[in-house]
């Protein structure tokens, strides 16, 4: 018998729930239903406590006050293995893969059936079938993991919770890493499992796949359940003014650019991999200051590379000059040190691998690549750290960091305020030539708004920009000229305002069109 207060119509409820972590409020007394059979969106700004509720409910936190039903039932989450045996699994934003391990292995893992895996694994395979044909999924069970795409491994991560049994599914922002194809397909394979009566909560930044896939969707802010609406009576402009307590521009607001002499020239780049495989096929174009370059593509077709060459992570052969100076691109001169003294500035795809250490403080990061700068030294021995912190203090309140504590670690920040101090530190460095790759993965609508403002107003200071990233929207809306990669080579430069998403997709798969909006 459903317990007083609980309502066995939902899937989920969570009735005044609250969490801290030391002075933080993570959250404050949520309250949210979810319905059978709906996929139920949660959005928020980073920071706003989404994942924290959800790794309550998941088993990952224990809450601090508060109760959840499922199916109308109290339930107790003390650990992830109780929230498996409630019928809810989750696929997080950072898989959690053995890498090379087959697909199979990896659904059977931590699931297996006695002391002989053969018959787990036997079961597993006809489970998996027929998973697979009822979900349109279409994953291999033989395939080794490494060896997928993003998007088919996040396939494998939503079998392995069907085959626990799951009838409530959570996704944390699920399409970070996909390319708008296999987004498209996901929310196909989404709708399915809701069809089937399954119930989806999706975490995501995006209003877009909001407003195309959910059909109720909470809002947070700042730890709090500000409202939860029916998508279809609600607009992307209303619910981006519950998420930030503000209005939010949700286009791009930028003149026309004015470039100015060529910053940047780039003839016959060619880059290997530690294999000897060729990942940069003789690529040249130029950026000219005061304009942004965007380069589109599928992950994996030579964007990465081109960042670390340029930006003196990768040896490379063919010729870069910068303000008409030829760069070195091996041996001595060819490191990020040597590219920051020349003033290329660069901010890196993978924040956590590339542009922070975690495990330092915010104000440590802010110092790296620029410790040596003179206004941090005390004297010939020793940074002046006090000013080192005053100037995080600066960039913090200039940037919107959040919280605004230089001392605090990099891995204790939101996955948008992590990004924000990259960009802090990069930009405030007055670079002639700024890289920024996935300038707005995993960030919030606020702060998105934020560094895409930072971006141009940092073009309208006459500087050079080339922007990599797999958002098409952030491509076109930010960019003056796209050049378009596949498999190491650039296969066009068009003209953002007068190309479209259909001629951008048909160059990102390998098909040159004609050259409608070609720009010189």
């Amino acid at each position: 018998m459903a317990s007083v207060g609980a309502d066995a119509r939902y899937a989920i409820e969570l009735k005044g729930i609250s969490k801290a972590f030391g002075p933080v409020q993570a959250n404050k007394d949520i309250h949210i239903a979810v319905p059978k059979g709906t996929i139920h969106g949660i959005i928020g700004e980073n920071g706003a406590g989404k994942s924290t509720l959800m790794s309550i409910l998941y088993g990952f936190y224990r809450a601090d006050s508060g109760e959840i039903f499922i199916n109308g039932k109290p339930t107790a989450i003390p650990d992830s293995q109780s929230a498996i045996r409630a019928g809810i699994g989750m696929v997080f934003q950072h898989f959690k893969l053995v890498q090379n391990f087959t697909v199979l292995e990896n659904v059977v893992l931590g699931a297996e059936e006695g002391a002989l895996l053969a018959g787990s694994l036997s079961k597993a395979r006809r489970v998996l079938t027929d998973l697979s044909r009822e979900y349109e999924l279409d994953v291999d069970p033989d395939a080794v993991i490494e060896d997928l795409s993003v998007g088919h491994q996040q396939r494998v991560e939503i079998l392995k919770a069907l085959y626990r049994q799951a009838d409530i599914l959570i996704l944390d922002e699920p399409t970070g890493v996909l390319t708008p194809a296999e987004a498209d397909h996901l929310f196909r394979i989404l709708k399915g499992l809701r069809d089937q009566g399954k119930t989806v909560i999706l975490i995501t930044h995006k209003l877009r796949e909001i407003m195309e896939t959910t059909d109720n969707v909470s809002v947070m802010r700042r730890g709090t359940m500000v409202g939860t609406v029916k998508t279809s009576e609600s607009s992307p402009e209303e619910l981006a003014e519950l998420m930030v307590g503000r209005k939010v521009l949700l286009e791009v607001e930028k003149a026309p650019a004015t470039p100015g002499a060529v910053v940047l020239k780039v003839d016959d780049l060619r880059v290997r991999d530690e294999h000897g495989v060729e990942r940069l096929k003789g690529v040249s174009f130029e950026i000219r200051a005061g304009e942004i370059l965007g380069i589109a593509g599928v992950a994996g077709n030579g964007q990465s590379e081109l960042l670390e060459a340029l930006g003196g992570i990768a040896a490379a052969t063919g010729r870069i000059t910068l303000n008409g100076a030829e760069l070195p691109l091996s041996g001595a001169g060819a490191d990020g040190r040597s590219r920051r003294k020349a003033g290329i500035a660069h901010v890196p795809e993978d924040r956590q691998a590339l542009g922070l250490i975690m495990d330092f403080a915010a104000w440590e990061n802010v110092a790296f690549g620029y410790h040596d700068a003179p206004e941090y030294q005390k004297n010939a021995l020793f940074m002046d750290n006090d000013a080192l912190r005053a100037d995080t203090e600066r960039k913090m309140a200039t940037f919107d960091v959040r919280p605004p504590i230089p001392t605090l670690a990099a891995k204790n920040f939101s996955g948008g305020n992590q990004q924000k101090i990259v960009v802090a530190r990069e930009i405030e460095r007055n670079p002639d030539l700024l890289l920024i790759g996935q300038p707005t993965r995993g960030v919030d609508i606020g702060a998105i708004e934020f560094i895409h403002k930072q971006i141009v107003a940092l073009r309208d200071q006459g500087k050079a920009i080339l922007l990599v990233s797999v958002e098409l929207d952030e491509i076109r809306s930010l960019s003056d000229r796209v050049a378009v990669m596949f498999d190491g080579r650039i296969m066009g430069l068009r003209d953002p305002e007068t190309t479209d998403e259909r001629e951008l997709g048909l160059l990102m798969a390998g098909i040159a069109e004609g050259s409608k909006g070609e720009a010189a």
